[in-house]
């Protein structure tokens, strides 16, 4: 299953909800990764609105809850709007701050709101024949500002929503790539018993900085030329 909650809003649409979050990553001084909260705010922002936006959603809100202080709030809006400019998309914001108590260390909280169509939503369409990517490599913690040339830019991301030669996108989350295949071939009722990719299978992907796609055969060539060094296929095994 995604990482999106569905609800029912009308008889052919439903309510999409998606979220993330983050912790002792950040300012303070007990933070295991120092980041501004303007990087902490946008890799936050970037994976919740994948989620959503990879399932077929229309992005309406989304709401931020911050346990960093009052000062840090403009930067944490910041770094959301950043994310909303590269997918080239405008959302109101809100939330609220933690400021009766004061944290140890970091912690940021995002949740998307959005709508989808029934007819348009991108869940379960990856049919037996497809092929399967992955796109940007997985990276974590202070990979993820070491090593930023590696990971799925989100305006190739967007381009990458576009094309119909693309079934079903699932950003890679922290069980990494071998999980998130293994959920969307059972979605489709599909197997297999191992595979083959030239990244780690079992490595987290942190904020979603990698993307598996399954395709149409017959575009590889064509998606390959789009996606260049950030493209690395998997090869299954039945």
């Amino acid at each position: 299953m995604r990482d999106v909650l569905f609800l029912p809003l009308y008889e052919n649409e439903e309510l999409v909800i998606a979220a993330d979050g983050s912790a002792a990553i950040g300012l303070k001084e007990l933070d295991l990764v120092c980041a501004s909260y303007e990087t902490v705010s946008y890799f936050a922002a970037r994976v919740a609105l994948m989620e959503a936006l990879c399932v077929g959603a229309e992005p309406l809100a989304a709401v931020l809850q911050n346990f960093n202080g009052d000062e840090s709030w403009g930067a944490l809006c910041a770094g959301v709007r950043q994310a909303l400019l590269e997918l080239s998309l405008s959302l109101p914001l809100v939330g609220s701050t933690e400021s009766n108590f004061t944290t140890q260390q970091s912690a940021f909280g995002i949740t998307v709101v959005g709508k989808v169509q029934n007819k348009q939503k991108r869940m379960g369409i990856t049919p037996r024949h497809a092929k399967f990517a992955v796109i940007g490599e997985p990276l974590v913690g202070d990979e993820v500002l070491k090593k930023q040339d590696r990971l799925l830019p989100l305006p190739l991301f967007r381009q990458l929503l576009s094309r119909s030669e693309i079934f079903e996108l699932v950003p890679i989350g922290s069980k990494g790539i071998w999980y998130e295949l293994q959920q969307l071939l059972n979605d489709n009722g599909l197997t297999a018993s191992s595979c083959y990719c030239p990244l780690p299978l079992h490595a987290s992907a942190g904020p979603a900085t990698s993307l598996l796609i399954s395709f149409q055969p017959e575009m590889e060539e064509a998606i390959r030329k789009m996606t260049n060094r950030y493209f690395f296929p998997i090869e299954i095994v039945q």
